[in-house]
C-alpha cells in the first residue's frame, strides 16, 4: 500500500517540531528579558528618586535662605530675583 503520501510526514513533523521549540525558547527569553528590564527600571527609578529628593531639599534650603535674607532686608528685589534666576529656582 502507498499510504496516501504519509511517507514524507516524518520530515515535516521534525521541521514543525523544531520551529515550535524555537518559538517556545524565544517566548521564554522575552519573559526573562521583561522581568530583568522591569527590575532594573525600578532600581534606576529609586536611585533617581533619592537623588532628586536630596537635590530638592538642597534647592528648598537655598530658596529658604534667599527668602530669609530678602525678608531681613539684606538684599533688594532686583538682587533677589537675579539670584533666583542664576540658581534656577
Amino acid at each position: 500500500m502507498m499510504g496516501y503520501g504519509y511517507n514524507d510526514g516524518g520530515v515535516w513533523m521534525w521541521v514543525f517540531g523544531g520551529l515550535m521549540m524555537v518559538g517556545v525558547l524565544v517566548l521564554i527569553g522575552l519573559a526573562v528579558w521583561a522581568v530583568i528590564a522591569a527590575t532594573s527600571r525600578g532600581n534606576r527609578s529609586q536611585a533617581t528618586a533619592d537623588t532628586s529628593s536630596a537635590e530638592m531639599s538642597g534647592r528648598a534650603r537655598t530658596r529658604q535662605m534667599l527668602d530669609e535674607r530678602y525678608a531681613r532686608g539684606e538684599m533688594n528685589s532686583e538682587e533677589y530675583t537675579e539670584r533666583l534666576h542664576t540658581l534656577g529656582l
